[in-house]
C-alpha cells in the first residue's frame, strides 16, 4: 500500500515543467547545505526558503532609503555629525533665549 501512495506524487513531479538554472559555486553549496535529506529536491528547498525581502533593484533601494531618512534622519548620519548638530542646536537655543 505504501508504494501506491508514493507513486502518484512521483508521477506528478516527473510531469511538471522544469527550468535549468546556473549557480555560482557558493550559492550551490548553500542550496545543497539547506537540504534536509538526500530525498529532498532543490525545488523543495527553494519553496520553503524565507527570503529577506530586501530591495531587488536600485529604485526599490532608493525608495527604502528615502522612507528611512524621512522617518529616522539620524539613521543615515555618522555619530560625529549628530553630535555637531546637537551642539549647534543647543547654541542656537541659548542665543534665542538670551542665555549663554
Amino acid at each position: 500500500m505504501a508504494r501506491l501512495t508514493t507513486l502518484p506524487a512521483l508521477m506528478h513531479d516527473l510531469c511538471m515543467a522544469i527550468k535549468t538554472i546556473s549557480l555560482e559555486i557558493d550559492a550551490y553549496e548553500r542550496l545543497r547545505g539547506a537540504k534536509r535529506g538526500s530525498r529532498e529536491s532543490f525545488s523543495q528547498v527553494v519553496r520553503r526558503a524565507h527570503w529577506d525581502g530586501l530591495p531587488l533593484n536600485a529604485r526599490d533601494l532608493l525608495e527604502d532609503l528615502q522612507a528611512l531618512a524621512a522617518q529616522h534622519p539620524e539613521a543615515l548620519l555618522a555619530p560625529e555629525t549628530l553630535n555637531t548638530m546637537a551642539r549647534r542646536k543647543r547654541t542656537l537655543r541659548r542665543r534665542s533665549t538670551g542665555r549663554r
